[in-house]
Order: structure tokens, then sequence, then C-alpha cells
């Protein structure tokens, strides 16, 4: 395929021609050096054609990994789409490759038939993926064998993703314990697909850490129920004409349908080597980014050679762009680039990562400070050498990587208690680490930018973090840097940032907070999430990661009269029950204030052993958890359990834990049973912006934890009842506060339902009960709900009444199924984004 976007001629008004500019490739690292060039006045001394491989603009293969997970879409990750060459009177020849380099007469000879003269030449070839020596890679024909996949380009992860939407695709091994295979791993379990990693070093990440890191990282990996294999060296891929397995040298086979071999990168030197010029590991580069012996030719990124070196990372890249422009443009003909110092920071399969330096101590004198905590994923290696620090190694915790960053760069002297190194105790602190920070110090390794980047941002106008993120692409990438983002811009605007309009966004797809979004709801008459996104946000593309927060907040308004849309949900809610990390599903039928019956354990035991259901567990809530149940599975299991659903997928009203109550307890003063499954039948699944866990205790002895609940009720001598809001007791831990204490059971059903309603309505989504409290105010809570000082009790009732009424048992959709494909695994899945727990 061949796009050529052609160049308008009337930009340039010197008298002197230009002169003409090459670029070979148009990846990371030949965009950036046009970046640069541009930036120095390069349009008016050059004009400009690129030559690229694929048939796009220029996008952040850093990203890719996001992109197969379902986290971004194809458009998200493009640095330069196609009008910004045109924009910028770049030819651009993409979908096109160069054959061979003429040096002599200066010309470019591509695939397409064309010949290109040249003054100026820029090589960015970039770098492949490493296919290592096995059998069966290839078919007899040559061709790669169906099921196995490279990880390199935007072409190579749609093929994965298709693949492993495939209802017979259920298994995949990727060859690589790096960065790019655990993120391939990573990419690819969240579609449900059973992932082992095969590695030949003896751990994980052995080019970014040294063993007892690696040893971290792999349980912390194990842990998203991928499986890891040290020391294993891949012999062959299995299968005729398709994938069927792997073979290695010293273990058992594994039998799989998916094969993604990321197992390093090769540079791109086919091109130099034809049209002889130096080739070692990579084209050769003096510290202009010249080519050896080359007048005019140039090159950059990971195609090249400078001092025995080859980079694969991407912050050298950027480093060479600036030079290499430096020069092309005679900004500054002084400028060298010595080399880099090898400093990165990543998320790894939703690990944060940074690496700095060496591993670990190498020599007998070097001091190496290490803390290690494997259950919570958190590991921290520092090696000093002579008072300075040469090496670090963080995992789960990055927080300090600013000014370790910085003490690397600068041999910054070192605290003497060496904790401080790790920890806050003592030492610099965030705040003081930024400010410290030299202006070429790097904030956002994945696009490049650099602390003065950001201040010239906000110098120049950018008054919220999210505007200077778009105006310098900082944050863009992975997202590890986005706290140290915020600080820079924070520092750089001496505290006065602007509150960023988008924060107050209820989702982020419409452009309107959570009273202004109900009111337009209403005026319109809106009843769909599609409906919404048409009246809202015409012209936009509907954005993945507002559906679910919009369809909650519908039908909470709706009722009955919301139109459900199946790709507006989460899986969870499209098949109502909890995915786990196998693919497969958990389901909790509903036992209102855990209180059972014989037949009811006896039905359990009947479908669990009916259906092979590999794991039976009692919940926190005081239920009963059925554990490994295929998609396929779903009705049937429902059918023969013939109980209504416990909600314990959603973000909705989940359960009430109860205590024994007057009746048993020795203590017990109020009948909490009775009122804890009156609470739990009568609000049983209403859509709620986080899940709400309830509990009702029958004395202060407090034995259903009920002050640590959402909404939490304890009985008190003479027959009264207190009632709290905003607790918590998972990640976050807060008491609740005291709304009100009561003498009838009915008027806390009443106040509880109010409380909800009001939460329903004024909260922001995903905000749990343990924010929204505090934010609103214990007191401005008991003035609304229990003293109807705004006068809204009465439509806060009318409006819960209205969801009890609309209330069906979504699991009676075992029998009429609202799609034909809803139970089935043959057909893809709408990839919507892992609701964060809170």
């Amino acid at each position: 395929m061949t796009s050529v976007l052609d160049r308008p001629q009337g930009r340039h008004t010197g008298a002197a021609p230009r002169r003409r500019l090459v670029v070979v490739g148009n990846g990371m690292a030949g965009a950036r050096a046009v970046e640069e060039i541009l930036a120095r006045g390069g349009a008016d001394q050059f004009t400009i054609t690129m030559f690229g491989d694929e048939p796009y603009g220029n996008y952040n293969r850093i990203m890719l990994s996001h992109v197969l997970s379902g986290e971004e879409s194809d458009a998200d990750i493009f640095l330069n789409a196609l009008p910004w060459y045109r924009e910028n009177s770049i030819t651009l020849h993409a979908g096109v490759r160069v054959d061979r380099i003429d040096k002599f007469t200066k010309h470019v000879f591509s695939n397409d038939g064309r010949v290109t003269p040249y003054d100026t030449l820029i090589i960015a070839t970039g770098s492949r993926s490493h296919m290592p020596p096995m059998d069966g890679l290839y078919t007899p024909g040559g061709s790669v064998k169906h099921g196995v996949f490279g990880f390199r380009t935007i072409d190579d992860t749609r093929r994965m993703v298709q693949h492993a939407q495939q209802e017979h695709h259920r298994r995949a091994v990727v060859i690589g314990g790096g960065l790019l295979g655990l993120e391939a791993a990573y990419g690819l379990k969240s579609h449900g697909i059973e992932v082992e990693v095969v590695h030949s070093g003896g751990h994980l990440m052995n080019a970014q850490m040294g063993p007892d890191g690696g040893a971290v990282l792999r349980r912390s990996v194990e842990a998203l129920g991928i499986r890891v294999h040290t020391s294993s060296r891949t012999t062959a891929v299995l299968g005729t004409d398709r994938v069927s397995g792997v073979s290695f040298r010293d273990r058992e086979d594994i039998a799989c349908d998916m094969v993604v071999v990321a197992a390093g990168i090769r540079p791109n030197v086919d091109v130099a080597v034809l049209s002889g010029l130096p080739v070692e590991r990579a084209i050769v580069v003096d510290d202009r980014l010249r080519v050896q012996d080359e007048d005019d030719i140039y090159a950059v990124g990971e195609c090249v050679q400078h001092r025995g070196e080859v980079y694969g990372l991407v912050a050298p890249l950027w480093e060479q762009a600036v030079v290499l422009a430096n020069h092309v443009t005679g900004a500054d003909t002084s400028s060298a680039y010595l080399g880099s110092r090898t400093a990165t920071k990543l998320k790894v399969a939703g690990v944060d990562v940074a690496s700095i330096g060496l591993h670990g101590p190498e020599l007998d004198t070097d001091e190496h400070i290490v803390f290690s905590e494997p259950s919570r994923g958190i590991f921290k290696s520092i090696v000093v050498r002579d008072n300075k620090m040469v090496g670090a190694t963080l995992l789960g915790d990055s927080r300090k990587v600013a000014y370790l960053t910085q003490a690397y760069d600068r041999g910054l002297p070192l605290p003497e208690e060496r904790i401080a190194l790790m920890f806050d105790v003592g030492g610099p602190g965030e705040e003081v680490g930024v400010a410290e920070l030299d202006d070429g110090a790097q904030v956002c390794n994945c696009n490049g930018v650099s602390k003065k980047a950001l201040v010239d941002a906000v110098k120049g106008g950018c008054t919220t973090v999210s505007g200077a993120m778009d105006a310098t692409r900082a944050g863009k990438g992975c997202g590890s840097c986005k706290l140290l983002v915020k600080q820079v811009v924070e520092w750089a605007a001496d505290g006065a940032v602007e509150e960023d309009p988008a924060a107050s966004y209820y989702v982020p797809g419409i452009p309107l907070d959570k009273p202004a979004l109900m009111a337009a709801i209403r005026k319109l008459g809106l009843r769909s999430v599609s409906q919404v996104f048409t009246a809202l946000a015409p012209g936009s593309a509907e954005d993945a990661k507002s559906k679910m927060g919009l369809a909650s907040l519908l039908k909470m308004m709706l009722a009955d009269r919301y139109i459900d849309e199946r790709d507006a949900r989460f899986i969870n809610d499209r098949v109502h029950a909890n995915i786990q990390r196998d693919g497969t599903f958990s389901v909790v039928p509903q036992m209102k204030g855990g209180v059972t019956s014989v037949q009811q354990l006896r039905r359990i035991a009947d479908v669990a052993e009916k259906h092979n259901v590999p794991l039976i567990k009692l919940t926190g809530g005081q239920r009963i958890d059925l554990l490994g149940i295929p998609k396929e599975d779903l009705p049937q299991v429902w059918a023969d359990l013939d109980m209504p659903s416990g909600f314990a997928y959603g973000k909705s009203f989940r359960t009430v834990k109860t205590c024994v109550g007057k009746d048993f307890c020795r203590y017990g003063t109020g009948d909490s049973t009775k009122l804890g499954i009156e609470i739990e039948a009568r609000f049983q699944g209403i859509e709620s912006p986080a899940k709400l866990k309830l509990a009702v205790s029958g004395c202060p002895r407090n034995c259903a934890e009920s002050l640590v609940k959402d909404v939490g009720v304890v009985a008190v001598e003479g027959g009264r009842w207190e009632l709290y809001v905003g607790g918590a007791a998972g990640a976050h831990i807060r008491k609740g506060d005291l709304l009100a204490t009561v003498d009838d059971p009915e008027v806390v059903k009443l106040l509880a339902g109010r409380f909800m309603q009001y939460y329903r309505e004024q909260a922001n989504w995903l905000e749990r009960t343990y924010s929204f409290v505090p934010r609103v105010g214990i007191e401005h809570l008991r003035a609304v709900i229990v003293e109807d000082s705004e006068g809204v009790a009465a439509q806060l009732d009318a409006a819960m009444q209205a969801s009890v009424d609309s209330y069906v048992d979504p699991w009676s959709e075992r029998d009429d199924p609202l799609t034909p494909g809803q139970f089935r695994t043959s057909l893809p899945l709408t990839v919507l984004p892992q609701v964060p727990v809170r």
C-alpha cells in the first residue's frame, strides 16, 4: 500500500533553494528527529520526504500492549496521524520500503520503483522482533505458521486480538520474559486466554534487574494467573499448518494454539549493509549521529551503534534526535551525543518498574541496600559506590524515582542513613526532588518529555495538568510518570494550577458534571447510552471508558424506562457473574442476611457436584461462592440452583451481613437478622456509582461489623437503632458516621434507602461512600436525609421506590437471553476497561 501526502509549496519564501532531506523510517525515532528539525526552523531549510514500511502515521509502540489489552484503541496511540505530515509540508510515502541507497549519486531506491534524490539522509529503520532459532516457526511454504506472532506493530497487535477472541483459541505461550513478553502476556490474559511465559534466562526481566527483583516480579506476575517458566529454552513450535504446542530442551511440551515470540529485538540494518555503509552490531555513527565516514548520512534510534552500544529503550532515542537535529539544521554544531545512562521507569503487566544503572554490586566495596516485601510485590535495591548511587531497582513502589534518578545523573552526595534513599525518612521528599531536577531530566520516558518541556508548557499558558500533558505528551504513555508530571507542573506554576475542567466530568467522554448531565438527560428524554453520546457528544466516537458509568446512571434515573444496550456493559454485567483470572466465572446466589436452609445447602452441593465446581468458598458477606464456572455453563448452573442472583459482580447493592440477633444471642437487643433480611429484600441489586455493602448488628458488640460498612445498623438499649454511613474495612479503613438514632425498624429502612438514593444521585462514578460522606459532610447529610432541609425527601423516596419496583432478577435471562451470543464463548467480547477496585 502506498499513501503519498503531497507537500503544499506555498510556505517557503526564502530566495535560496531548500535542500532535500530524506528520512528512511517513519517510526518513533524518524518522526521524532523530524519534529526536532522542524522545531529548529527545518521547514525553511529542507523539503522533507519520509518513507515508512507501515501504511500509517507515526505511533507509540510502547502503547501496543494497551491496545492488546483493550485499554486503548488504535487511534489513541498515534503520535502523528497522517494529516500532521501534510500540515508540516512533509511528503510521506507510507507503506513503502527503501531497498537501497546509492551514497555516491545520493539517491534512494524504494520498492515501488521510485528513485528519490537527497542532499541529507537520515536512516531510522528501527528494529524487528528477533525470531530465535527453533524448528517449526514456518510452514513448508516459508510463511510464518498460523498462530505464531511477533509483537512489534499495530498489525501484529490486531492479528493477536483477532486470534485470541476466537472460541477455539484458549491457550497461549509467550516466548520471552522481558518487558515485551510480560506486556504481551498481560494483554492476552485480559481476553480470557490461559497464558504461560517461557524465558531462557534465570529470572524475569534480567536485562533490567537482578535475580532477587526478578523473583518478586515473578510472584506478582503469577498472582495475575500467568504461569512462568524460567531457565527454559524453546526448541520447536509444534503443529503442521497451525500451532499445537511448543517443545523444550529440558522439560515437557506445552500444548497451545498461540505462540507470541518476544525474545528481544534486532536492528534493521539490511538496507545499510546492501548500500555499503559501516555496520557492526548496528549502523556505526559518531557523536554527531553521522554515519561513520559519510558526510551527509545520519542515523538514529534502535538501528544505531554508538561507541559500541546499541540501545533498545526510548530515552536514548530522544537524546539522539536532539543532537542529530542540531547538526542537520546547524542550530548547534558543538552538540554531541556521548551515550545514554540507562534509566527507565515503566509499568510492566500493571506493576511499576524503575531500573537505573547497575542491578547489583560488582565490587567488594560496593554497598547494597535492599528492601523486599514480596507479599505486596515491593522490592527496592540500591547500589552505592564511593558514596555515589550507581544503580537502583524499584518494583511496586517508585515514589522515590525522581530523587534517585537525580542522584544517579548528577552524582549527588547521599544521606548517611541509607534508608532515606528508599523512604522519606529524614531524606529528600518528593517536592524537594522535583525542585532539584535538572531541566533536561526525563520526566516521561515513553514520549521523551523533559522537566524543561513541562515548565515551558506552563510558562506558555498551560494552566492545568491535563493541558500540560496534552501540549507535551507527558503521561500519555504507560502512565507511570503521571504523579511526577503533576508535581512538576504544580512546582512550575508555583501552586497556581487551575482545576482541570475534565476532572469534574462524571465520565470522561461527556463534558458535563453529574448534575448537568442528569439535567440534560431529563430535558432531552434520553434513554440509552448511545442516545447520550449522540446528543451530548456529537461527532465524537463513543468512549468505551464512559459506557459503564452512563449505563449505571441511566438505570438509576429511569428504572424500567431505561433502554439496555449490551455493549454498554462490562463483561460481569453482561453475563451477571464475576469474571476470574482464568476467564471462568464466579457464581454467588443470594442468601438474604446470610441466612440459609437445608434445602438451599443441599441444592448448592448438588449443583457443585453436577458441574464439577473446582472451588466452593464462603464469602465475607456470609454467602457461598462457586468459582470456576465456564461462561457457557452459567445459565444451566443458575437454573439448577433456582436461587436469585447475589449481585457479587456489579457496582450495585450487594449484601447485608447480620449477626444472630436477639432470638439466640444472650446479648442481643434487636432482631438484626429479620431487619437485615428485609433491607436486602427491598434494595436487592439497585444500581449504584460503586458497590454497596451493608450490615445489621443486634447489639453494640457489633459482631456484624456494622461500623465499617457503607450503611451499618446497630441495635442499642431501649429498642433503638443507630444508623451509620460511610464506613470501610478494605484497602481503606474508616469508621462510619452516625446519621441518626431511631426507634422504629421501618424508619431505619426509610432512612437507609433515602441515604442510598442521595448517594446514587450525588456521588461521582466509582466514588465509594467512605469518600462521599466526608466530602459532603455528615451534618449536611443529616440535614437533607433526616430533617429534609432541602425538601427533597419525598423525591428521594419515590425515586428509590421506582428502582425497587423495576427489579428483575438478572439470572432470569437464562431462559431468554437478550442476545444470541450472551452466554457463548464463540463471540468476541467487547473489551471494556477493568473497573478499579476502591
